[in-house]
């Protein structure tokens, strides 16, 4: 039999980020609550970071964790300290310190002259194209409590997406029926993934953990057909003439 050590591997997950923009327990509880209420069954013990980058002082981070845990998510961390003083407040109550990917942009380091290399010539390469993952199809109704989950590809239901049904895929999803559920498009991380539907009654709308909820989708929009993108990191939802 062949033992299998431990292994420490990369990886990457899809994490809801709450802005502070003050450390009011009562306001953040109320906005937890209400996000919870529109999509109780996405939210369940899901991870939750902090951006704490427009706060001024130091919240407490141990009362936050007690609220935010009362709602049912799990708090992993913070992001966006701009002093040691926050992060080491942070860490004393057992939170991660993390730092997003713009966060992590250093001024690149000086290079030493490199002599210009003489122009050689060379037979023209064709491009070779890159192998292309085919769509997972699912035909007919996506029923309440299931899930369809298109790993590495793009997803096509040929039916309606029933409320309590989730939709999800690591390229774009393709409804040509209603979206009345979930749909979670670029699930690891593809913010170029897009979100097209024949009906728009959606639940939640997510492409790259960028989310928008029932209540704060624009009327113009609602059953009619419509194609999702990212744009300047939010949700940008426009009708298909």
């Amino acid at each position: 039999m062949v033992e299998r050590d431990n292994e420490l591997k990369g990886t990457t997950f899809t994490i809801s980020v709450l802005h502070l923009s003050d450390g009011n327990p009562a306001r953040i509880r109320q906005l937890l609550e209400a996000k919870v209420a529109q999509a109780p069954q996405f939210f369940n013990c899901a991870p939750l970071v902090l951006n704490v980058e427009r706060l001024e002082a130091i919240p407490d981070f141990e009362q936050l964790r007690e609220l935010v845990e009362s709602e049912d998510f799990v708090l992993v961390g913070i992001t966006g300290a701009r002093d040691e003083a926050m992060k080491t407040a942070a860490k004393a109550a057992g939170l991660a310190v993390m730092v997003s990917g713009k966060s992590r942009k250093a001024e690149p380091e000086p290079t030493p002259p490199v002599p210009e290399p003489k122009p050689v010539e060379a037979a023209p390469v064709p491009p070779v194209p890159a192998p292309v993952e085919a769509s997972k199809v699912h035909v007919g109704p996506v029923r309440s409590g299931q899930q369809i989950y298109a790993a590495g590809t793009s997803l096509v239901v040929l039916g309606s997406v029933s409320p309590g049904a989730e939709v999800i895929a690591d390229d774009s999803i393709h409804v040509y029926g209603a979206l009345r559920g979930r749909a979670i498009a670029g699930a690891k991380g593809n913010p170029k993934a897009r979100i097209y539907c024949q009906q728009l009654q959606a639940e939640l709308l997510s492409i790259a953990g960028t989310f928008q909820l029932s209540d704060a989708l624009p009327a113009g929009v609602i059953q009619e057909p419509v194609h999702i993108r990212l744009d300047n990191e939010q949700l940008r939802i426009d009708r298909i003439k």
